[in-house]
């Protein structure tokens, strides 16, 4: 991997990072970097040099790799509280001891490092306009591929001459591009990012059409794209685009299908019963959700496939479904298969995505179905603990919970609490847009009109816009 910043011989050591890597020697300190970049899908070759470097102030600050890792690692922590100098003031490529190098221990040719370094800045300089050049590295290969064959000097005739046709690089790309949505979507928020992501997909979607030679690669390409497929239904759901995040849903169901793909089978099905349920469909969510659990046991069949958080989330979702239809003992009994799944703990054959299913995520869905059966209180409880527990780096489910929270306590009658909730989601919205999360919003304030006497209920009601409440201005202290 590419540094993100230069390495500077006259920077200051790193004594905060050295602090916090304690008794541990630079090698064992290193495996647990690895350790916790699997643990979010992530790769980096760290090794007892790379981590002297970084105590001896020669790399001022981390790639982006390295930087989710580490703030992994240190959950509430931003770059600078870990020592390393802000992003924006690290200017140069100086970090490199020669042409192609990586990272420790990797070399690859400068032309494979230039076109990952480019779709790395695409997707993290932020913003719609950089998510949007995405498709910039992907496009000009895709069409090549999808328009006449132009054959290489001296190749052979036929399509085994054809230029343009995506291989392992461009597979991984598309993998990046999915891990970074997910990035930045607590960042800015669905809103901003939905078309952008969009024009990601159909590039990556030309490369699937127009085929790898090797059928690994394939596979690899066709997984990426399905799974890029399911993140932009998701924004689409969230931004309240209903009927594009279906479409979306159905090409990476079709997509799973096609390569027979029980993973990513399985996750269409699971976003397409949230999206059942938020569309009044409750019957549709509990049948997708049961043909999600169907293909996470194909899954199963191999004890080093098995993902008991999957089937949980899983039966989370049939859940909702019959709490929509008024069926509470089939939704308890849902509810109860859920937990006991969860109190199964991680596994190794986890999915990438579920890296946002804990604790905080189970409450809040339970909360949910509790609310569809009309027990504000029981809701309301689910919910403070959904927000209680919740890691601080995902601040955009905290401003959820807190939403979903305000909703319950204004249903269940105590205004006060429910806009104290309300005030908590919008200071932690402001520059993230989330047409559901506003949608939420919108409805406890109508809500609480009637009790608009009270102090804290009018300043709700005077920071709340129907048009788009998220970016109403946090309030002063």
């Amino acid at each position: 991997m590419g540094m993100a910043a230069s390495a500077a011989p006259e920077g200051k050591p790193n004594r905060i990072f050295r602090e916090l890597r304690g008794d541990r020697s630079p090698g064992e300190f290193a495996a647990a970097v690895r350790r916790a970049a699997r643990e979010i899908g992530e790769r980096v070759a760290c090794d007892a040099r790379y981590i002297g470097r970084v105590e001896a102030g020669e790399i001022r600050c981390p790639n982006y790799a390295y930087e989710r890792v580490f703030i992994h690692m240190f959950p509430g922590r931003t770059l600078t509280d870990l020592g390393f100098e802000p992003r924006q003031a690290v200017r140069g490529r100086g970090a490199r001891t020669g042409p192609g190098r990586t990272g420790p221990g990797r070399q690859t040719s400068t032309p494979t490092t230039e076109e990952s370094d480019v779709l790395r800045r695409a997707f993290m300089t932020g913003g719609s306009a950089a998510l949007a050049s995405l498709a910039s590295p992907l496009q000009p290969q895709a069409s090549a591929a999808a328009g006449t064959p132009v054959a290489r000097p001296g190749g052979l005739a036929g399509g085994s001459a054809v230029l343009g046709r995506p291989g392992e690089t461009e597979a991984a790309a598309v993998r990046q591009a999915v891990r970074d949505i997910r990035l930045l979507d607590d960042r800015y928020g669905a809103d901003t990012l939905y078309r952008a992501a969009g024009e990601a997909l159909r590039a990556a979607y030309e490369l699937v059409d127009a085929g790898a030679r090797r059928q690994a690669v394939n596979d690899h390409l066709h997984t990426s794209a399905g799974e890029l497929a399911v993140s932009v239904g998701w924004l689409a759901h969230d931004s309240g685009r209903l009927a594009e995040a279906r479409s979306h849903y159905a090409e990476a169901l079709a997509t799973a299908r096609v390569n027979g793909d029980a993973g990513l089978e399985a996750h269409a099905f699971c976003n397409t019963a949230f999206l059942a349920r938020d569309a009044g469909r409750p019957r549709e969510a509990v049948r997708a959700a049961q043909a999600g659990q169907q293909a996470a046991r194909q899954l199963a069949f191999s004890r080093l496939l098995a993902s008991p958080r999957l089937e949980s989330l899983l039966a989370l979702r049939e859940a909702g479904g019959w709490a929509g239809l008024g069926d509470r003992r089939a939704c308890q009994e849902a509810l109860a298969r859920a937990h006991n799944l969860f109190g199964m703990g991680a596994r190794e054959a986890d999915p990438e995505w579920l890296v946002f299913f804990g604790e905080a995520e189970l409450a809040s869905l339970e909360a949910q179905c509790w609310a569809a059966l009309g027990e504000w209180a029981r809701a309301a409880e689910h919910a403070r603990r959904a927000v209680a527990v919740q890691e601080p780096r995902f601040v955009r489910n905290i401003a959820l919970f807190s939403a979903e929270l305000a909703g319950y306590l204004a249903r269940q009658g105590d205004p006060e609490e429910a806009a104290a909730a309300g005030h908590r989601s919008l200071d932690l919205l402001v520059g993230v847009r989330s047409s559901r999360i506003s949608a939420m919003l919108a409805g406890t304030a109508q809500r609480l009109g009637p009790f608009r006497a009270e102090p804290a209920v009018a300043e709700l009601l005077s920071r709340v816009s129907p048009a788009s409440p998220a970016a109403s201005p946090p309030r002063p202290g």
